[in-house]
């Protein structure tokens, strides 16, 4: 009896052991799983708030890239849009507190990169923008035993001009006529509508018509050109008469002048509305004159398509060569306005919309878009 008892005893004892051991194998293992779950979800924030970074990190690199114009004066835009766009970025519910010197510039994407005051020793070369935020801290709330409080998280991104464009897509609907000989060249005024009794065909003053012929396709194409996208090459219906109304009322619609159905919240002023400036001046701010109406920057340097061959008489067609970036000195006169002149532009130009075609040729390298390249 003695024996059997002390077997009892024995197995009783064994079995509490066990037991122990196993609630202290469970205890450990489900701090384990407490951690790593604490630490995935740790982790998932860390992802989520690095691509909130990079996502406001890319909008200020394309708004700071959307400025240069190949001036000082566009650094100095470059950067003031870049620090807006990431200062309004709110980010773990604080202000990020962006500087200028967060933003770089370079000639070829692989750098160097260099502040703002350098770039503008050379804004003529400068085609990239890289933005860099400031380490920003983000709270561990279950890992802090393996992470520690907090994790510093950074972005940068880099966007620059585009390939050459040869298909433009926002378009003056008029022509200029391209005379061998006496090429293009920059700073010179060229006709993009003849006055009253001066056509270049019966019937033709350069106007085209790509989209309709009534007066109201001539005044929003003026106004916040064609909505169409098209390249060297294509074939664009002309629009014969003077059409006055019509062409004064969109193109004007760029210095402040409204008259007529046109809106300034669709079709906003340029942000300089001074009349008689050259491109350079323009450029440099020299003399500038703001609206009353919101601005919008650029809005006097327009894309107008260069033919080689005059238009046949009355409603006829013209051949586009290329496209030609050009700046509006002054608004259109009363009455039938007279003879309308642009200055032809040699700087790079942001298209805002526009692409490359293998297919046509190769690109204008004045013309690009704002691209994000990493």
């Amino acid at each position: 009896m003695s024996c059997m008892h002390d077997q009892k005893l024995g197995l009783s004892e064994s079995r509490k052991r066990e037991r122990g051991s196993i609630l202290a194998v469970s205890t450990v293992g489900m701090l384990a799983l407490l951690l790593a779950v604490g630490l995935g979800v740790d982790i998932s924030r860390f992802y989520l708030a690095k691509t909130e970074l990079q996502n406001a990190a890319d909008a200020a690199a394309l708004a700071g890239v959307s400025a240069l114009n190949s001036s000082s004066a566009g650094i100095t835009e470059a950067t003031n849009r870049a620090v807006q766009a990431m200062n309004n970025y709110n980010f773990n519910k604080t202000g990020i507190g962006f500087q200028r010197s967060n933003v770089q510039f370079a000639v070829n994407f692989n750098g160097p990169y260099m502040s703002e005051a350098a770039a503008q020793a050379q804004p003529d070369n400068i085609r990239f923008v890289q933005v860099t935020t400031p380490l920003s801290p983000v709270g561990v709330s279950f890992a802090k035993t393996v992470l520690g409080n907090s994790k510093n998280l950074s972005a940068t991104a880099t966007a620059g001009y585009s390939v050459p464009l040869n298909v433009i897509c926002s378009w003056i609907p008029a022509f200029v006529l391209d005379d061998p000989a006496n090429p293009i060249s920059p700073g010179s005024l060229y006709t993009f509508r003849l006055p009253p009794g001066n056509h270049i065909s019966p019937g033709n003053y350069q106007l085209l018509s790509p989209i309709g012929p009534g007066g109201s396709d001539t005044r929003i194409g003026m106004a916040n050109g064609v909505n169409l996208c098209i390249g060297p090459g294509a074939e664009v219906d002309t629009k014969p008469g003077i059409t006055a109304g019509p062409v004064r009322q969109g193109i004007n619609t760029r210095f402040d002048i409204y008259q007529g159905p046109v809106d300034p919240v669709t079709s906003p002023p340029d942000t300089n509305v001074a009349q008689g400036i050259t491109y350079s001046q323009y450029l440099n701010g020299v003399g500038a004159q703001a609206p009353a109406h919101p601005g919008s920057p650029g809005r006097r340097v327009v894309f107008i398509p260069i033919t080689k061959d005059a238009p046949g008489n009355g409603r006829s067609s013209i051949i586009v060569d290329r496209f030609g970036v050009f700046f509006l000195q002054r608004p259109v006169g009363n009455g039938n306005g007279g003879e309308l002149t642009a200055e032809y532009v040699s700087d790079i130009v942001l298209a805002g919309r526009g692409g490359f075609d293998p297919n046509l040729g190769p690109g204008n390298n004045l013309l690009a878009v704002p691209v994000l390249y990493k």
